[in-house]
């Protein structure tokens, strides 16, 4: 028996400590309601995301995290199954629940991708900006060639609304309406299931550049020039368009990628 005892002593010894409680973050979290899994999964898909728990650590186990945001061990069990499904954590018997790789998230996962785009990490917008270069100008031009009536008033509608916007709320709204009504009109099924998950990621992204832009009437402009591109069915000026709106873009990322580096 005493053999045995030693040899569990030994065993656990070895294992990887989870960062200890000194270290982590102790703000309280008076938002996460008692008993709120997803509350609780949100926050801690949150701090992974932004680099707190890097990949590969080992995280606290269900007892600290339940000591931390005053939950029951069962509540904190089931947010951890949905970091887990979202492909955040792996979980393993002695071991606990490590961060996986990067490589593993599930970046199209609405809540994972929300979390990345609420960072400061100005990959994102990078990222989100090569995306739009490889689908936008392809979908103008496939909408442009085979929107329906009703799909082209949907465009319509939102660029009139970007101008009429009273506040920068509005002009976000409109402008992430409009990009993905022009997805919906592209007539491609594989793009359409994209546009709620992207729509997050637009909606930050439009946000940023939107408050940061000081010549809205010239971004208005090149939507304006899309959405007559498309209504007249004009599908090489519609990717022109799309293109031109993008180099444009490219400017505000970088100025602020140049902002950011000046603050650090």
């Amino acid at each position: 028996m005493k053999s045995r005892i030693i040899k569990r002593r030994s065993m656990l010894n070895r294992l990887p400590n989870p960062e200890p409680m000194s270290r982590m973050e102790s703000v309280p979290c008076p938002h996460l309601a008692r008993g709120n899994h997803n509350g609780i999964s949100q926050e801690i898909g949150l701090r992974i995301v932004r680099g707190d728990h890097p990949p590969g650590s080992i995280l606290p186990n269900e007892a600290q995290w339940a000591e931390m945001f005053h939950a029951s061990r069962s509540v904190v069990r089931e947010a951890l199954k949905m970091l887990t499904a979202k492909g955040l954590i792996a979980s393993k018997p002695k071991v606990g629940s490590r961060v996986e790789p990067r490589q593993r998230w599930n970046l199209l996962d609405r809540d994972v991708l929300a979390w990345y785009a609420a960072g400061p990490d100005q990959t994102f917008m990078q990222m989100v900006q090569e995306l739009r270069k490889m689908i936008e100008p392809e979908a103008s031009a496939f909408a442009a060639a085979r929107r329906s009536a009703e799909e082209a008033d949907a465009i319509t509608r939102a660029c009139r609304d970007m101008a009429c916007a009273r506040n920068v709320s509005d002009r976000i709204a409109a402008d992430a309406r409009f990009h993905l009504s022009i997805l919906a009109a592209s007539g491609n099924d594989l793009l359409v299931p994209l546009g709620p998950t992207i729509e997050i990621a637009l909606n930050q992204f439009i946000g940023k550049i939107t408050r940061m832009d000081d010549g809205i009437r010239e971004n208005q402009e090149m939507h304006d020039a899309i959405e007559r591109a498309i209504r007249l069915r004009r599908p090489e000026a519609a990717r022109r368009a799309s293109r031109m709106l993008l180099q444009s873009t490219d400017v505000f990322i970088q100025r602020e990628a140049s902002m950011a580096e000046a603050r650090a």
